[in-house]
Order: C-alpha cells, then sequence, then structure tokens
C-alpha cells in the first residue's frame, strides 16, 4: 500500500491545475498586499503602536520607510509568483516577508493569514512556473507540461484539512445548540439589503449555524469528486460571498479560499482558461510516466502531514474550556467561533514604597490592540512583563505587576477572568497560565 501511494505522489500529472492556482493565488496576494499599502494600515498597524505583541521576542517592525518598501517587495513578488517571473525566488521572497509580517504581532492574527503562509512555503518547493510563466518563455530548458503528483495534491490536501477541523470545531455546544457567537453578532447587521429584516430571528442564528458545520465538514469530499465538484464550487461561492457580506471584518480569507479551491478543478478546466493567456510553453507531452523514486520526499510529506493534524488537536492537551483559556487555539482552523466582552486592567505596585496605579493602555496599545489583549491570556501575560521590564530598567528593582479583569464568554453572564492577588510579572512562561481563573459554568 505504501509502495503504491509512493507510486501515486511521483507520477506525472498535468501541470495545468498547478499553473492556474499559481497565477489566480498570486493575484489575490498582489492584491491584498496593494490594498493593505493603499489604505494606510502598514502605518497604523506597524508603525503606529508603541509595542507589539510579538510571536517572539526578537521580531520587531521595521521603521515607516522600511515597512512601506517590505510591502512594495510583497506586490512585486506576487506580480512575481502571477507572472512565474523569476519565480523561485519570488514565492521565496513572499514567503518569508509575509510571515515576518504575521509574526510581528499577534493582534493581527488570522487563520487565513497563517494558510497564505502555508500555501507560499509550498509555491515555493513545487514546479509552477515549467508553464504559462515568463520563466518558461525565457528559459526554455525548463518548459514542461507536466509535475510530479504531489505538487498539485499537497494544496487540496491542506485545504481539505482546513474545512474539515473548521468544521469539526463547530461540534461544540455553545455552536450547535446556543447558536453562539452568531446570535449575538447577526443582529447588529439589521442593515444589510434583503437579509437585514431576517437577521435579529433565533431561527436564523441556528441555520447558519448548523449550515456553516455542516458546509465546512463535507464541502471538501465534494470537491474532490470530479461528479460533484461543480455544484460543490457553486456553494464555496455562495457560503464564502455569504460570508464576506455579513462579517466584512473576516478580511480576505473568503476571497482566499474562492480562488485556491479552484486547484481541485481537473487539468482539462484549467486547460480551457489557460490557453487565452499570451504565454503558453509547447505542445502537451503524455503525462503517465513516473519519476525515480524520492522517499525522502515522500517521508517529508508524511511528516508535514502529521504536524498539520496535529496542531488543530492541541488543545487536548489542557484542562478547562478552549475558548476561555485559549491555549491550542491558533493555527487550528478554528474560525469565527466565540464571543468575548469584559475589561482587564492592569496594576503596576511598587514593593519598596507600596505605591500602586493603574497603566494607561491608550500609552502604549491602540484601541484595537486593547481590544484583543483584553480577553488573551498570552497577551495579558506578554504585556504584563514588558510594563513590568519598564520599571526594573528605569527603578532597578522589580514591581510587582496584578491583572484584573472580568470577561463574559459566547453570551453567558460575566465572570473573572484572572486571579488579581498573583503578581504576573513574578511568574515563569512556563507559568504563564496560573493567573487565568477556571471558567464557572452555571
Amino acid at each position: 500500500m505504501l509502495e503504491k501511494l509512493h507510486h501515486s505522489l511521483h507520477r506525472q500529472v498535468s501541470i495545468a491545475p498547478l499553473a492556474g492556482f499559481r497565477i489566480v493565488f498570486g493575484l489575490l496576494l498582489f492584491f491584498s498586499s496593494f490594498r493593505t499599502l493603499q489604505k494606510g494600515w502598514v502605518y497604523e498597524l506597524y508603525v503606529l503602536p508603541n509595542y507589539h505583541f510579538a510571536f517572539f521576542d526578537w521580531i520587531k517592525p521595521l521603521d515607516a520607510s522600511g515597512m512601506t518598501l517590505l510591502f512594495i517587495l510583497l506586490c512585486v513578488s506576487a506580480l512575481g509568483i502571477t507572472l512565474g517571473f523569476f519565480y523561485r525566488l519570488s514565492a521565496l521572497v513572499f514567503f518569508i516577508l509575509f510571515t515576518y509580517v504575521e509574526l510581528i504581532d499577534k493582534t493581527y492574527y488570522l487563520n487565513h493569514y497563517y494558510l497564505v503562509s502555508l500555501l507560499c512555503f509550498w509555491l515555493v518547493l513545487v514546479p509552477a512556473n515549467r508553464s504559462h510563466s515568463l520563466d518558461a518563455l525565457l528559459f526554455p530548458k525548463l518548459r514542461s507540461t507536466s509535475v510530479p503528483h504531489w505538487s498539485i495534491l499537497i494544496f487540496k490536501v491542506q485545504l481539505s484539512i482546513v474545512y474539515f477541523y473548521a468544521g469539526l470545531a463547530k461540534v461544540n455546544p455553545d455552536w450547535l445548540f446556543e447558536a453562539q457567537p452568531l446570535a449575538s453578532w447577526l443582529p447588529g447587521r439589521y442593515d444589510l439589503p434583503l437579509l437585514g429584516s431576517i437577521m435579529h430571528w433565533q431561527e436564523t442564528a441556528y441555520l447558519f449555524s448548523w449550515a456553516g458545520c455542516i458546509y465546512d465538514l463535507s464541502i471538501w469530499i465534494f470537491l474532490w469528486r470530479s461528479k460533484t465538484r461543480g455544484l460543490a464550487y457553486f456553494f464555496v461561492l455562495v457560503f464564502h460571498i455569504l460570508t464576506a457580506i455579513i462579517f466584512p471584518r473576516i478580511g480576505m480569507f473568503p476571497y482566499i479560499m474562492i480562488t485556491a479551491t479552484l486547484v481541485f478543478f481537473s487539468a482539462a478546466w484549467h486547460q480551457k482558461w489557460l490557453r487565452f493567456l499570451p504565454f503558453k510553453s509547447g505542445k502537451e507531452v503524455s503525462t503517465s510516466k513516473e519519476t525515480g523514486k524520492k522517499s525522502w520526499l515522500s517521508l517529508a510529506l508524511g511528516v508535514y502531514l502529521m504536524i498539520q493534524l496535529y496542531l488543530p488537536l492541541r488543545y487536548l492537551q489542557y484542562d478547562g474550556n478552549l475558548f476561555w483559556h485559549e491555549l491550542g487555539y491558533r493555527f487550528s482552523w478554528r474560525v469565527m467561533l466565540m464571543e468575548k466582552n469584559g475589561f482587564s486592567s492592569i496594576i503596576l505596585k511598587d514593593p519598596k514604597s507600596g505605591e500602586q496605579k493603574e497603566i494607561d493602555q491608550k500609552k502604549y496599545l491602540t484601541a484595537f490592540q486593547r481590544q484583543q489583549m483584553r480577553s488573551q491570556p498570552d497577551m495579558l501575560f506578554q504585556f504584563a512583563k514588558h510594563i513590568g521590564d519598564e520599571f526594573l530598567a528605569d527603578k532597578g528593582y522589580a514591581p510587582k505587576v496584578y491583572i484584573k479583569s472580568r470577561i463574559s464568554l459566547n453570551g453567558r453572564r460575566s465572570q473573572p477572568f484572572t486571579d488579581e492577588s498573583i503578581d504576573v510579572y513574578a511568574l515563569e512562561k512556563k507559568q504563564a497560565m496560573r493567573f487565568i481563573l477556571p471558567l464557572q459554568e452555571s
């Protein structure tokens, strides 16, 4: 069985789906990067804040001119991917720069940023420029109408994982039996044309909740099957366009899924529209031959798959309600599953004088950073450490830092979120969650 799988991964197939994916996804990357520049978000998100919740302490943003240049390079490299011009370099530059930007601040983390990094990682490795590209036009020896099967399969499998785990995450009591958080969000969209009049109905929240769960759990299966692919893609369009209309703050995610899932379509389907492009790469050749065995690559693909299957399930290692403590929440394809409201105050105490004061968060954080931090334990811990470090550098001795917080989750009554008697600054990183109180279910 393993031998058959290995041969299936490395047999030659038409390059058309891969070339088509490269072009449409590259265009989306360009549009997204250009939009960030055009709307002034580079300054607003990466230059204006005095503090960033970096994923790693050593990651810092560049200055205003540096960040602007970085996004210009993202636009240029996205065009390079689209046109297949110095393709490998373009894909590598985009992957590195985009991932760097993603890691600057947890505040702006979204599942689709993580997905873009993963897809761009594989774009670096696959030979997507061997056809319908400027590289193939300029370097004839590069031309080919076939690629190893794995170079297309990896994108299909990755997108299937996204859908499956997004659906599995919705199989929880809040989503299915309380229609939360949609029951809290939908009434606020009363201004929508046509749909606005039903947004306040409880039945609408339940309908959307159950439909979203069923869609995510099953749509990827129908995309794999040629007989159901066309109808499935129609539902992809309906679902993601509707999501984009109702929840515009979700950003580019709907368009990424609409674009990326085109890779599921057959080679013949892609060839029909690729033939209208100005640059082609020669005649079709046989796609039935197999390449030599590359056991190391098969092993690497298997390891990558195991990691992707594990990450969304790592939350099972921790006790308590995932939506409350959020341990294992990121990088797990959980989308729009919780609504948290409340407040979090940071109290700084001088242990020598006994003086204490509440930190004015506005001096350090933007409104959006404050909103995100108030209910995310690791960000609260990170900011408490930053405040304490500032005091230590100024006074020469460590302060005590306490966090006072009350939060409501998915329509529940608010309750204490943190143990305000614990000095958070004194905690080691491995003890970071000790100051979070367990969720008390009524």
